[in-house]
């Protein structure tokens, strides 16, 4: 493993994907032990997508981790997928973690919610009720965290939670990772946690394999700071740790 610091952040970068994953699920679950000894109970936001199996993978399978002191949120979710969909996110991270470990609670953004509005204000509402102590999360192909594009990210949003529309680099990427066929299956709208929303959790684990993301990788940490590249706001992170792969740092 070789560590690296770019500003505030912590880059750690392995060999093999599966190196990352484990040593990413390693971290977590020390800090996840290190707030229990603190608190009762904590709250953790997880990306879902194929970049996140292996770190999922480990966590779900460590009997160590007190599961049921733990309340579990997601970070995005489709607008416009049927709820059995299977590329739905909440769906993901039921079959990747939220079925297989006894959480406290699983809340899920209501992905065939009505009133697209009104679902981010009752899931910002939770959010507040809940702060977030661990997020646990991706970059897009496009520098995106959770579903901020570059067209809709901004680092001073006022909003918790909001509506977005999709870029088209964003939804080839669910082409690309094999979630749908082709970019016509890819639905135009999301639900997002804002930028600020996930730069406010105490510990940020990022994890962010694939060749597929190598020149975001490079944006996010060798580009200027800002919201044309969403990620690199984790560079103002005091707490934050990005774990990259073989193929994901090859252009650094």
């Amino acid at each position: 493993m070789r560590t690296m610091k770019k500003d505030l952040l912590t880059v750690n970068i392995y060999d093999t994907r599966t190196q990352m994953g484990e040593a990413a699920a390693k971290d977590i679950k020390a800090c996840i032990l290190s707030l229990l000894e603190k608190k009762e109970t904590i709250n953790m936001i997880f990306a879902a997508a194929p970049s996140q199996n292996e770190v999922l993978a480990s966590l779900a399978l460590d009997k160590e981790i007190p599961w049921n002191r733990v309340n579990a949120f997601h970070m995005d979710e489709y607008i416009g997928l049927s709820a059995d969909a299977p590329q739905g996110f909440g769906n993901f991270l039921k079959a990747h973690i939220f079925g297989l470990a006894p959480f406290r609670s699983v809340n899920y953004i209501d992905i065939s919610a009505a009133d697209a509005e009104a679902e981010c204000a009752r899931y910002a509402a939770l959010l507040a009720q809940y702060p977030t102590d661990i997020v646990v999360m991706g970059i897009g192909e496009n520098g995106h965290i959770a579903f901020n594009d570059p067209p809709v990210a901004d680092f001073a949003d006022s909003k918790a939670v909001k509506p977005v529309l999709l870029d088209e680099i964003c939804r080839n990427q669910q082409v690309n990772d094999g979630c749908f066929s082709t970019i016509d299956d890819v639905p135009k709208y999301a639900i997002t946690l804002t930028v600020p929303t996930l730069f406010a959790g105490k510990n940020l684990f990022c994890i962010v394999p694939a060749k597929t993301k190598a020149n975001a990788v490079k944006e996010t940490l060798c580009g200027e700071i800002g919201e044309a590249c969403p990620a690199t706001v984790l560079r103002r992170h005091e707490k934050a740790v990005l774990y990259l792969d073989g193929d994901s740092s090859a252009l650094l």
